[in-house]
């Protein structure tokens, strides 16, 4: 067994001159002076031997593992002053590594945009709870009990009264509440609806809303801003059109398109959102009289503005965090 002890010394001490990288040196590390290492073990050996050779095993052991240690411990140093010396002799003549830098999201870049172009045209910006309640989701905005958007599949429900809100719509009520005409406010924020996932849907996604109230506001005010909106922010040659529809929330109702040209070149218009002048009931929910103001208000989508803006064809790009796509903005 002493043989052994010494045979094993021995294969350590060459298998250490061959090491010339810092893996291979802990490799050996591991298989020599680790917890399980050859060397490590020699002295758990000493119990099987005879008595009176267990202390001329013990002194062979020790002995071996402090040269064993000693060796590596050489070896270490030397291979660290090898990489300290490569570093050292870097050529500062060459063009640096351009450190990556953190911006804001593509999304986060474009709310930025619209609040500060509608500061321009002389828009407030208002904020509110994303986890909202039925009064402030439905009811104050003249959705009846009975409309598919209060169906408990079309909404994540917290409990029988509380839900993610389904619309920045939520806001305009929470403004109006808590002030009085006149009214000019955009609100962006987050909505949540059970949408299929697809190249134009998701679950979560950003609004827009506007509002205006005062007296002798009209559909002309509201077309106006849309327009100057749009070609402001996308271009004065963007095409764009009304489609009339239907909202509990605004009467007259309309929806806005804009013109989108596929890689393909061919053209389809998006829906980015819909908007009308305010239902006289939601006036009379939150206190104010619809025989004296009028309004008008809008909610548009952030993702299919950005879409638009920035030639996106598939919406699950904006959250699928590639640096590819997202360097680009």
């Amino acid at each position: 067994m002493l043989q052994e002890f010494e045979k094993t010394g021995k294969n350590a001490l060459q298998e250490l001159e061959q090491i010339s990288d810092a893996g291979s040196l802990e490799l050996f590390r591991v298989k020599y002076l680790g917890r399980k290492g050859k060397v490590t073990l020699l002295l758990s050996q000493i119990g099987k031997l005879p008595k009176e050779d267990k202390p001329k095993a013990g002194q062979l052991a020790n002995k071996i593992k402090k040269e064993v240690t000693a060796a590596f411990e050489e070896k270490q140093a030397s291979l660290g002053s090898l990489t300290s010396k490569k570093i050292s002799t870097i050529d500062v003549t060459l063009p640096g590594i351009k450190p990556r830098i953190g911006k804001p999201h593509v999304i986060t870049q474009t709310t930025a945009e619209l609040l500060e172009l509608f500061g321009r045209m002389g828009f407030a910006v208002a904020y509110g709870p994303e986890v909202e309640d039925e009064w402030h989701n439905f009811i104050a905005l003249n959705i009846p009990p009975e409309h598919p958007a209060r169906d408990p599949g079309d909404n994540f429900y917290i409990d029988d009264e509380h839900l993610l809100r389904t619309q920045t719509s939520t806001i305009q009520i929470r403004v109006m509440e808590n002030n009085s005409p006149p009214i000019r406010v955009v609100a962006p924020g987050r909505v949540y609806r059970p949408d299929t996932v697809d190249a134009t849907h998701m679950f979560m996604f950003h609004q827009l809303e506007a509002l205006v109230v005062d007296e002798g506001v009209s559909m002309v005010d509201l077309k106006t801003t849309i327009d100057q909106f749009i070609h402001a922010y996308f271009g004065k040659d963007t095409q764009w059109r009304f489609r009339p529809s239907f909202f509990p929330f605004t009467e007259p109702s309309a929806e806005v398109d804009l013109k989108i040209i596929g890689k393909d070149g061919s053209e389809s218009w998006i829906e980015v959102g819909g908007c009308g002048m305010v239902n006289p009931a939601v006036f009379e929910a939150v206190g104010i009289d619809p025989e004296k103001y009028t309004g008008w208000a809008f909610g548009f989508g952030i993702e299919r503005l950005a879409m638009r803006k920035y030639g996106i064809y598939d919406i699950r790009l904006l959250y699928e965090n590639d640096l590819r796509f997202l360097d680009q903005f």
